[in-house]
């Protein structure tokens, strides 16, 4: 007898499907039904017993499953669908993804489920706090939960980063982060406002009674087999309470320095920086660029058994395995400083931290790199040299700096073009110029841009890629750290040692066809 969890192995398929002669399916997204969100089946039978309807052939069903031996699922299939079956063996995983595909909303149907709530009196007070249920669930009764559900539904499948729910005089917006760019959705009435916030505050199991004051709770949610957890916030502002939703989808996340896209110098270079026994490693840009991802990544290539790694975030968002991971909380007085110092004495060999924000994180950081620890951490400014300056500004003396920094890398996410829509063109001279593209001729280039399809939602974008701007602190760095902290100064000799800017990495960027000129223009304004 074949164990349950060995027909779910990849490498099991081949013998498995020759043992009971049927043949193995792998590609399932490129299936009719699939493709076409056709449910011939209830999601729960699909889900819970790993089959799923994939398209009509001579009059039969072809049907994926992921146990020959489950005959009680085949005769159940057989009766729901009226009509002989021909089984076809597919992965565990391959079927999972292939069930959230199918049974995933349509396009528009936020929108129409939305529009088809005409008054308050179509909405029901909800009761319950709403943990853990699947969003493909059909089963939730009051419509206020399913119109907040297919809303929740689509944001994850568009990829979105955040929701807001904005109150407005006329009404509640909805938009969705894309991209790192918010778009409008939604626009439910006045009349739906309170009844939708309120619902994510009991989800959310906050104060629902609170409009004063600014709240923050959790919701952890599934999506198929994924678990989706949302952090949430709430604020009052002058018609309600706005809230914004963090989706963290930690499918989504892709950890490994080698899957960040780095050009293959800063990839070589920052890999040895993180390698270094003491020292610390500085990670800069704004909020939402990616540093936290960027830094987990780093721990996932350096975390081995014989490496005591610690962190201390604000909050702890992805769970890393074989990382002893802290969260601050300000209401108990842990601070990063508090918790830095407790985090000492645990004997670590790396230790992150989320963010520097005050000279007493950061003497306590430079403290730890001097006494044999590789510390890891970010820092909000424009690009690498300002970092240093940053630093100087908030009191750390120069010659401290210069003994501990080993590196400092800058980074932006740029949307990258939908390929779609793409659509090429010759540049012209100022652009070259904007992009510090020198000594090339305009008519032997061609960039590209998106003209903006119903697969990017008219944007002409879809996904990100980053841009990484290194800054190896050598000798020529730490003597103009010891002589002046100026920012335009350290740039300056940071250039004439080879690093390149955001812009000139963008640039590379943009000649490659992944992005357009505007977007590495946007994102490196602030740094020239």
């Amino acid at each position: 007898m074949i164990e349950k969890d060995e027909l779910f192995a990849e490498e099991g398929l081949e013998q498995i499907a020759a043992q009971f002669g049927i043949s193995i399916r792998e590609d399932l997204l490129s299936c009719l039904f699939v493709k076409e969100k056709i449910h011939l089946i209830p999601y729960s039978f699909a889900k819970y017993r790993f089959v799923l309807p994939l398209e009509e052939r001579d009059g039969k069903i072809v049907v994926a499953l992921a146990n020959p031996l489950d005959l009680y699922s085949c005769e159940e299939l057989r009766s729901l669908l009226q009509k002989d079956i021909i089984e076809v063996l597919a992965s565990k995983e391959a079927l999972e993804d292939a069930i959230e595909r199918c049974y995933h909303q349509k396009e528009n149907e936020a929108s129409e489920v939305i529009a088809s709530f005409h008054t308050e009196n179509d909405l029901v007070q909800d009761k319950g706090d709403g943990e853990g249920y699947d969003l493909l669930e059909q089963t939730m009764s009051s419509p206020v939960i399913k119109m907040l559900n297919v809303m929740l539904q689509e944001a994850i499948q568009q990829g979105a980063s955040d929701i807001h729910f904005e109150p407005l005089e006329s009404g509640l917006s909805v938009r969705y982060r894309i991209d790192g760019v918010l778009q409008r959705r939604h626009a439910p009435s006045k009349e739906f406002q309170a009844q939708i916030l309120t619902r994510i505050k009991v989800m959310a199991r906050l104060d629902i009674a609170e409009h004063r004051l600014p709240q923050d709770g959790r919701i952890k949610l599934h999506i198929g087999g994924r678990q989706i957890d949302f952090r949430v916030s709430t604020v009052p502002v002058v018609f309600g309470e706005r809230i914004v939703m963090r989706i963290l989808d930690k499918s989504n996340v892709m950890l490994g320095l080698n899957k960040l896209g780095m050009r293959n110098e800063v990839f070589t270079q920052f890999k040895k920086q993180i390698q270094h026994k003491e020292g610390i490693v500085l990670v800069t840009g704004p909020t939402g660029s990616g540093k936290t991802t960027t830094l987990y990544s780093a721990l996932a290539e350096i975390n081995t058994s014989e490496m005591n790694i610690m962190t201390i975030e604000d909050p702890v968002e992805y769970k890393i395995q074989g990382i002893a991971q802290m969260g601050v909380n300000p209401k108990i007085d842990l601070h990063f400083s508090t918790g830095l110092r407790h985090i000492l004495r645990q004997d670590p060999d790396i230790i992150m931290i989320g963010e520097i924000r005050d000279k007493e994180t950061a003497e306590i950081a430079i403290q730890a790199s001097l006494t044999g620890h590789l510390v890891l951490s970010t820092l909000h400014t424009n690009d690498a040299p300002s970092a240093l300056t940053r630093l100087v500004d908030m009191g750390i003396e120069p010659y401290l700096l210069a003994s501990s920094v080993i590196g400092v890398l800058a980074q932006r996410l740029v949307r990258t073009i939908c390929p779609f829509c793409k659509d090429g063109y010759t540049p012209s001279q100022g652009e070259l110029e904007e992009l510090e593209i020198y000594g090339e001729n305009p008519e032997d280039l061609t960039f590209y841009h998106g003209k903006g399809c119903t697969n990017c939602y008219e944007t002409g974008y879809k996904g990100r890629h980053g841009i990484y701007e290194l800054m190896p602190v050598g000798a020529a760095i730490k003597n103009q750290i010891m002589r002046s902290g100026d920012s335009g100064e350290l740039q300056r000799v940071a250039k004439d040692k080879g690093m390149l800017s955001l812009r000139q990495e963008g640039a590379f960027l943009v000649k490659l066809g992944l992005t357009t000129s505007a977007e590495v223009l946007r994102v490196s304004r602030g740094c020239e």
